[in-house]
């Protein structure tokens, strides 16, 4: 009798317990996702009022876009019409190098195009407090033989082909993507651009080589501005393909491959119509602002990255470098959106960045950017590290000041950390959303050792902090006064 009362606890345990590893399983990308304090912090008050004001549920999808020269990152949210629309427009505190694609391993620059976030990209556990992999390489970089890895959007305002918030921005931005995941949202589209694909930046930047690749994700761009839906991304022949439908009197599914020839599609008529028109009205705006004699940008050399002016004006020596004044939507901020670390570098003055006069005729350019020659097969995209990889293939100035003062390299995705810390081993992470296993998780001491771990959200200190009203579409309030470590008791003095 005891021994089959005994026989019977040890299945039900065993039942519970299976039962368990299956929850487990299935609840896997909620436990990878905010499985700490810093991942799991909440959507703020102000953001949700905003959300609500615009007709947007809190785990409704949201899609991401980023311009290098005007240094802001831009959330949209879809609302309950199923259009996305703006929610929040943040400056980016640091990217690195110049405007155009990343090519190759090591040249800094930060990715351009169409990309995919899914929960397996969310890192909870990064060096930099919190970060997102863009993804990069995509099919289509990958036919182009194009190389690099661990490029992410991350804290610490640092960057060595990353592009770089503060933490308290990041820790508001991971908890939107968080909570659209929690929703149902099986991935995010992430769009970055070199600028506001507008006809005065096109007209401006209209000899530069890599024109032939920014004319083709404007396309991408131009599709979600008329539609306001998330583009349908694919890739043949070495190029991008949006929003490709079956013909049709087509009986089986399309099927691209990125190096392969496209199959038979079409496009929507009523989104074709509208592209087109966009496109035409865009390409006379262009030609008439060549013939008023815009001038063009010259292509830029020694210059690494640019910073937004909000960040700029508050870092000793700073400069925007790269990135250009935008629509001044940020210029009233009493202080900067977030705390700023002492070790960021700011980039170099745009002492070649000058605009020439008067401009020469357009160069035609027959075919794509150049690129190098095609390399073996880059590895699949994986969960940004948990700590920065131990190589430095950065370069310039600042580099090697950085070394020579001890902060030393990171990898291609980072920037330097500060001296005095010890270099982590590169903690490669497999694609599957699931929860961290094995050995516990680093702890984040980059971070401990200078300020709390949990960063005040940069939406909610609009009430502590006198400020002007800002548009509900950008970065509202200012960022509390932490003790020793915001950044202007740091800088307060040398402003």
């Amino acid at each position: 009798m005891i021994n089959r009362s005994l026989v019977r606890a040890l299945l039900t345990s065993a039942a519970l317990a299976g039962a368990g590893v299956l929850m487990a399983g299935c609840n896997g990308d909620e436990i990878s996702l905010a499985n700490n304090a810093k991942a799991n912090q909440p959507v703020p008050p102000k953001l949700i009022a905003d959300m609500t004001a615009k007709n947007m549920d809190l785990q409704s999808p949201i899609l991401v876009r980023l311009f290098k020269q005007e240094a802001e990152l831009e959330i949209w949210k879809q609302d309950r019409t199923g259009r996305f629309a703006l929610l929040k427009t943040y400056p980016i505190c640091r990217w690195s190098g110049d405007l155009g694609p990343k090519v190759r391993e090591g040249d800094r620059q930060a990715p351009e195009g169409f990309y995919s976030i899914s929960p397996a990209q969310m890192n909870p556990q990064s060096a930099y407090y919190l970060s997102f992999n863009t993804g990069y390489p995509n099919a289509f970089d990958k036919a182009l033989g194009r190389t690099g890895s661990q490029l992410m959007v991350h804290g610490d305002c640092s960057s060595r082909g990353c592009y770089a918030m503060t933490d308290e921005q990041i820790a508001e931005i991971y908890s939107l993507g968080r909570e659209s995941f929690f929703g149902g949202q099986k991935s995010f589209q992430l769009q970055a651009y070199p600028f506001k694909m507008t006809p005065v930046n096109m007209a401006k930047h209209r000899n530069n080589p890599n024109m032939p690749f920014w004319k083709m994700i404007k396309e991408g761009n131009d599709h979600f501005e008329v539609t306001k839906q998330e583009p349908k991304v694919d890739f043949c022949e070495k190029k991008y393909v949006f929003d490709a439908a079956k013909p049709p009197n087509a009986t089986r599914d399309l099927m691209f491959d990125a190096s392969a020839k496209c199959p038979a599609y079409v496009i929507p008529e009523e989104v074709a119509d509208a592209v087109r028109d966009k496109q035409a009205t865009d390409l006379a705006e262009t030609a008439r602002l060549v013939a008023k004699g815009t001038p063009m940008a010259r292509i830029n050399t020694g210059i690494d990255g640019g910073m937004n002016k909000v960040f700029a004006a508050r870092v000793p020596e700073g400069n925007t470098g790269l990135s250009e004044a935008g629509d001044g939507s940020f210029s009233l901020m009493a202080r900067a959106p977030g705390t700023i670390p002492s070790h960021v570098n700011p980039p170099k003055a745009p002492s070649e960045n000058l605009l020439m006069g008067p401009p020469e005729a357009p160069k035609l350019a027959a075919a794509p950017a150049a690129t190098p020659a095609p390399a073996p097969a880059a590895t699949p995209t994986r969960v940004a590290n948990a700590a920065p990889a131990d190589k430095d293939e950065g370069g310039g100035f600042f580099s090697n000041l950085a070394r020579k003062v001890g902060l030393g390299g990171a990898a291609d995705a980072t920037a330097s950390t500060p001296p005095s810390k010890p270099k982590a081993p590169e903690a490669k992470q497999t694609s599957r959303p699931e929860a961290p296993k094995a050995a516990a998780p680093k702890p984040e001491v980059k971070h401990a050792a200078s300020r709390p771990p949990l960063k005040p959200s940069v939406s909610d200190t609009a009430a502590a902090t006198p400020a002007p009203a800002a548009k509900d579409n950008h970065v509202s309030g200012s960022a509390p006064i932490v003790s020793s470590n915001s950044f202007d008791s740091r800088f307060g003095a040398t402003k």
